[in-house]
């Protein structure tokens, strides 16, 4: 059975975060509100975060993974990145974008795309996924919480927790999060391509 945790949006209280960050070293699958759209997350470390993620969601293995960083620092341990490409991502960071970029060798290898060796990364603006990463100091391995065959994610906690008690292990509810997912920005091939339209103005890239 889920645990349930009500947090304050902007002042998140500290002991739930932490009890949660707790729960994802421990390999916990958390669903997680926060602007834009639901989302589930656990440690970038686990090796069966991956495959819980696939199943959960009916992915293939050429689906992209999000790593969710804390900071631009932190962010740069896992992608490569180079003079042009880091001012790009810098001026639009935190905010709602994922950016996918050739992966270090940080990454585990069964959170890459398969040909590419490519991953997603974001720095979020969002307050209580900031405390979580906070207290975590390390990434946060992130996919939208959209079920096969629905269009939207949902966006009521008591929705999730009643729906997913058996999936995840803790439902973390900051309030109303809407259901627009990131924009999302392919740097990996040379040229800049708007992979997905969403909550993030895609007007600097185009």
């Amino acid at each position: 059975m889920a645990k349930y945790f009500d947090v304050h949006p902007e002042n998140p209280q500290r002991r739930t975060i932490t009890t949660v960050a707790d729960s994802i070293r421990s390999g916990a699958l958390v669903a997680y509100r926060r602007t834009p759209a639901t989302r589930w997350a656990a440690s970038w470390a686990t090796a069966t975060a991956s495959p819980a993620f696939r199943s959960i969601r009916n992915l293939d293995d050429r689906h992209h993974f999000t790593l969710v960083c804390q900071t631009f620092a932190q962010l740069g341990e896992f992608v490569h990145i180079d003079n042009d490409v880091f001012r790009a991502i810098k001026a639009a960071t935190p905010g709602s974008y994922t950016f996918i970029l050739p992966a270090t060798k940080e990454v585990p290898r069964q959170l890459l795309h398969p040909k590419k060796k490519t991953v997603g990364v974001r720095i979020p603006d969002h307050v209580v996924t900031q405390a979580l990463l906070a207290e975590l100091g390390e990434p946060l391995l992130s996919s939208t919480l959209l079920l096969p065959g629905e269009d939207a994610p949902m966006t009521q906690g008591w929705e999730i927790k009643e729906r997913l008690d058996h999936v995840v292990d803790s439902v973390l509810d900051s309030g109303d999060c809407g259901t627009e997912p990131t924009t999302v920005i392919d740097f990996s091939g040379g040229d800049i391509e708007i992979v997905r339209r969403g909550a993030g103005d895609t007007t600097r890239f185009e």
